[in-house]
């Protein structure tokens, strides 16, 4: 069957951000800001980029504020147009207009990182593909990540997954690829994917990176709610049972990949971003080499 070009993308971002606390109990985990700009926003405009117009946003009862943050705020563009601050006003605007956002709360169990794509099935077409991201996870780079999927996906016409690679003892948090055929273009066949396979049993250092651009056959395969690891239902352990039935491939990612779901890493994600602002680059560069001649 071929498929239309994908519109719609689901976003994962019903996690609790325990990494983080105390700062997000009252604040979501992907609303903490990359500079000036909430990690999800950094992922949503990819993902527009890449032709979606419609996001699902599967959330917990703590996230609240990132329907705010998409939602239009005219008392606060007011207030910016009456006082000259039009640029603001403007982006508060842009923001709103990004995409057609729809909210659902995750529900059901066993829970699992497919459980936000089972929740919102319903809301996807039969005769089209999908993005599936999660919400901690994403890239730098000159081309948006979600254009480079669809670019591999346009490519083969299957189901295609975010790559990175990544060192020996990252496979003990990830979800680690068993790479086949190279077909070209940094795009390689999936014969399976691992979750979580420490150093010793990893098939390759080829990690899923978290982004995905699937096709309806996988949904009746996650229906089944079969249980991996910690009893949750793994969407590695669906696409390799796909990649089993029908082609699967992977993409390797041109740009820097950050996952702001790790203190550390978030930590580079914002240094990274600091460093290339065309405002704040070069001052903020002159002090991180002052300060690391300090230490």
């Amino acid at each position: 069957m071929k498929y239309k070009k994908p519109t719609k993308a689901v976003i994962a971002a019903a996690g609790f951000g325990t990494r983080f606390l105390p700062q997000t109990k009252a604040m979501p985990k992907e609303m903490l800001p990359i500079v000036d700009k909430p990690v999800i926003q950094i992922i949503v405009e990819q993902l527009v980029a890449a032709g979606v117009t419609d996001i699902i946003i599967v959330t917990g009862y703590t996230k609240r504020a990132i329907e705010d943050h998409f939602d239009s705020a005219e008392e606060l563009e007011s207030d910016l147009r009456s006082k000259g601050k039009d640029q603001y006003a403007d982006m508060i605007r842009e923001i709103a207009d990004l995409a057609n956002f729809i909210y659902l709360r995750q529900k059901g169990t066993p829970k699992g990182n497919s459980r936000p794509l089972l929740n919102a099935r319903h809301l996807l077409r039969e005769d089209e593909p999908f993005y599936y991201l999660f919400a901690d996870d994403f890239f730098r780079g000159e081309t948006p990540y979600p254009v480079q999927l669809l670019e591999a996906y346009l490519k083969t016409g299957k189901p295609v997954i975010s790559a990175v690679k990544v060192g020996p003892n990252d496979s003990k948090r990830l979800g680690m690829i068993d790479v086949g055929e190279d077909v070209g273009d940094g795009t390689f066949k999936v014969k399976g994917l691992a979750e979580k396979p420490g150093p010793e049993s990893t098939p390759s250092l080829f990690a899923s990176a978290g982004s995905f651009l699937l096709t309806p056959d996988i949904i009746p395969i996650l229906e089944k709610e079969k249980t991996g690891v910690g009893g949750e239902i793994v969407l590695a352990d669906a696409i390799t049972e796909l990649a089993k039935k029908s082609d699967v491939y992977c993409k390797i990612i041109q740009g820097v990949w950050h996952d702001a779901g790790d203190k550390a890493r978030y930590l580079e994600a914002i240094v990274d971003h600091a460093l290339i602002d065309p405002e704040l680059g070069e001052g903020f560069r002159a002090y991180l080499q002052k300060r690391l001649k300090e230490k």
